[in-house]
């Protein structure tokens, strides 16, 4: 009869054969994630290219310069008939004060409007009248600054100069790249980001945890961002 294993060798066999389950699932999901990085453009909707011409339009159309009521009407007015019959959802309540939220993230703190919200794009109107300063964050997406009014200030480590960024222009973040940024009084801009938008998310909402304590104002954004990720996934639109 063969002889019975001993109860340290039937442990160390359970242990092997434990680790070695996670560890072909920790690779299998290292792949599936990797594939999904791959195709996961795919399911981009909005184009950065004909956002920016969109901000310059809306820039020049404006009655008054620096006229925001009328730069953000001419955006949603433009977005919502670009994409009317699509798989892409775009938020037109810029009116209602409940809409907008304060956003403290990396030091820097303005006010936000979410356009679009889904998984693998957004698309915001962020801002303030007294300016603001901090950390761009590391994000999983390239994150694409189109100044509407004002002018925006950064710098990368390293570097020795200002990159200055007026209304019309626009501030490329690549993914997993990071910067110091100055928004400047009275600048506002429309952020684009395209890529992996739920790991952003933390870093929107760590100042409020940390710091300012403002549980109202992370409701608010968790409620607006959910609602709309889920409308657009329930509309096709990852």
């Amino acid at each position: 009869m063969p002889a019975k294993k001993s109860k340290p060798q039937a442990a160390r066999s359970s242990a092997v054969k434990t680790w070695g389950i996670r560890l072909a699932f920790l690779a299998f999901a290292i792949l599936f994630v990797r594939f999904l990085d791959a195709i996961k453009h795919r399911w981009y909707r909005l184009d950065r290219h004909m956002l920016h011409a969109l901000a310059q339009d809306a820039i020049a159309s404006a009655p008054v310069k620096d006229d925001m009521p009328s730069i953000i009407s001419h955006i949603v007015a433009n977005l919502s008939t670009e994409y009317a019959g699509t798989n892409v959802r775009i938020n037109t309540n810029w009116q209602d004060p409940s809409e907008w939220v304060f956003n403290n993230a990396g030091g820097a703190m303005g006010a936000m409007f979410l356009l679009h919200a889904s998984i693998t794009e957004y698309l915001i109107i962020f801002g303030t009248p007294l300016g603001t300063e901090g950390h761009t964050g590391m994000h999983t997406a390239d994150d694409y600054f189109n100044i509407l009014v004002g002018e925006q200030w950064a710098f990368r480590a390293g570097a020795f100069e200002i990159e200055r960024y007026p209304a019309g222009s626009v501030h490329h973040l690549p993914r997993g790249h990071t910067k110091q940024y100055k928004m400047h009084e009275g600048c506002f801009a429309m952020e684009y980001a395209v890529g992996w938008i739920p790991p952003m998310l933390p870093f929107g909402f760590a100042d409020a945890l940390s710091s300012t304590l403002d549980i109202p104002a992370l409701y608010h954004t968790v409620r607006i961002t959910a609602r709309e990720m889920i409308m657009n996934l329930l509309m096709g639109k990852i």
